[in-house]
């Protein structure tokens, strides 16, 4: 969601120094804390998740990409390693529907490739015609282990990391021209 359909608002640098993990990754370093102290970096996180949901704003092209996707009959997941609550949170507030939402609170987040084996579950669809699209490096490394193509938009950036994905476009209106060729 951050960044592939909204602008990313998260300041990840800001919530790990406030939940006290160091540089770690912000759910792997939750599992990983006793009950107490994940509850208290929990409430942390759904701040600043709430936070950047309140204050979101849509990617140029995210509706007419949608939109698109609607009128050809192509079925849509949104999957992050966001809170439920923040992601239902921003599809209210732009008028957004996704067929299919996972959340953390669904699967172990990406780049494991549960998330992304349960949207193709419950759509219906078989990995081999599923496309993941994200702009960041977990995006294309859970896609990659569980066999599904990847598209990673990069925003005008350099790839920060050794992933290959399967396209790589600069953005939604891009990727929207991808999907007629």
């Amino acid at each position: 969601m951050d960044g592939t359909l909204t602008e990313p608002l998260l300041d990840f640098p800001r919530i790990k120094a406030e939940m006290g993990i160091g540089q770690r990754p912000i759910l792997e370093a939750l599992a990983e804390m006793d009950e107490q102290s994940r509850h208290t970096a929990e409430l942390v996180l759904l701040r600043h998740e709430e936070e950047a949901a309140v204050r979101s704003t849509l990617n140029a092209g995210c509706r007419e990409l949608l939109s698109e996707l609607e009128r050809l009959g192509i079925a849509t997941a949104l999957i992050t390693r966001n809170s439920r609550a923040s992601v239902n949170h921003v599809l209210t507030r732009h008028e957004l529907t996704i067929r299919v939402l996972v959340a953390r609170e669904d699967a172990p987040p990406k780049p494991d490739p549960q998330p992304l084996l349960l949207a193709c579950q419950q759509l219906r669809v078989n990995r081999d015609e599923a496309w993941m699209v994200g702009d960041g490096q977990y995006d294309i490394e859970a896609a990659r282990a569980a066999g599904i193509a990847s598209i990673w938009i990069s925003h005008g950036r350099k790839k920060p990391f050794a992933a290959e994905p399967w396209k790589a476009v600069r953005d939604l209106h891009e990727l929207r021209h991808l999907l007629s060729s």
